[in-house]
């Protein structure tokens, strides 16, 4: 129950880093905005993983697929989830995301030997079908909010759908490290590190979509670092510990309600309820997740 349940904080975490992160991400650009939170996140982790003594569950069997994990979770799931939210608004991209959890399922089934019953393969396709119906159908004419835009759409899907194969990539390939017993933070700052790492290779060749969009303001700085502190560093500690004990397909299924925790923060933020097919679309993928956790 303990790791079921940080899998689910996860899922909050992410849920709540979407809005932090939606301004500062159109604000500098989803390459300049994750390099500048994974190297805050990177010397924070890090530091603390020394200080603690983490850095002695490192081993051999843990560090490459931890690695590995960072580049596809992190660097190319991180960045392509906030190239898709500047296209589509924090709602629409949290669905799409989403159906990282029907990935990750079908790589534990695939290549892990993972098995579910009739009734979580059903949760999961109430999941990836709950999501198309919130994107689909999920916004009202009359919203004019920013963060409810609708700029070149399927572009955004495909970006979404692409972040959500990498964030399932992502959790497959940090399973083995946190079954050979990596502890959960330095695994964390493993994987923000080497993600680090190479925005900052992209940032030095000049490539001009690396380049930061925007000043570096105090205002979109703060909100970048506590997206940061959210989403990177409680958010994906929390994923890590889950992995510890909890199967792959569990912990991506769980890790899904994010876009049903984000609704209520949207009326929130936005002073106005989203719109009736997004909560039937969230209902229907919450339905899903509880078969899956009930099976």
């Amino acid at each position: 129950m303990l790791y079921d349940l940080a899998a689910v904080g996860a899922a909050g975490c992410w849920a709540l880093g979407s809005l932090l992160g939606a301004a500062p991400s159109r604000h500098f650009g989803p390459f300049a905005f994750t390099r500048l939170r994974l190297t805050l996140l990177t010397v924070l982790l890090g530091s603390y993983s020394l200080l603690s003594g983490g850095w002695h569950s490192v081993s051999a069997a843990s560090l490459w697929p931890a690695l590995l994990s960072g580049l596809t979770g992190i660097f190319l799931g991180d960045t392509v989830m906030f190239a898709s939210m500047n296209r589509l608004g924090p709602r629409r991209t949290g669905l799409l995301f989403a159906t990282h959890s029907v990935f990750s399922v079908l790589l534990g089934v695939l290549f892990l030997s993972e098995r579910l019953s009739a009734g979580a393969l059903l949760g999961c396709l109430l999941v990836f079908g709950g999501v198309l119906l919130a994107v689909a159908f999920g916004r009202r004419e009359v919203d004019a909010h920013v963060w409810e835009r609708n700029d070149k759409l399927m572009a955004g899907v495909a970006l979404g759908l692409a972040a959500a194969l990498c964030q399932a990539l992502g959790t497959f390939f940090a399973k083995p490290a946190m079954a050979a017993g990596l502890e959960p933070v330095t695994a964390s700052a493993l994987r923000m590190g080497i993600s680090c790492g190479a925005h900052y290779l992209l940032w030095l060749s000049g490539w001009k979509l690396a380049q930061s969009r925007g000043g570096y303001t105090p205002r979109m700085l703060g909100q970048t670092a506590l997206n940061g502190i959210v989403a990177l560093g409680l958010g994906m500690t929390l994923i890590m510990l889950a992995l510890q004990r909890a199967d792959v397909a569990t912990v991506g299924i769980l890790s899904a309600l994010s876009p049903v925790l984000i609704l209520p923060m949207l009326w929130v933020a936005l002073k106005r309820p989203p719109p009736p097919l997004a909560w039937l679309g969230a209902a229907v993928s919450c339905a899903g997740t509880a078969l899956v956790v009930l099976r």
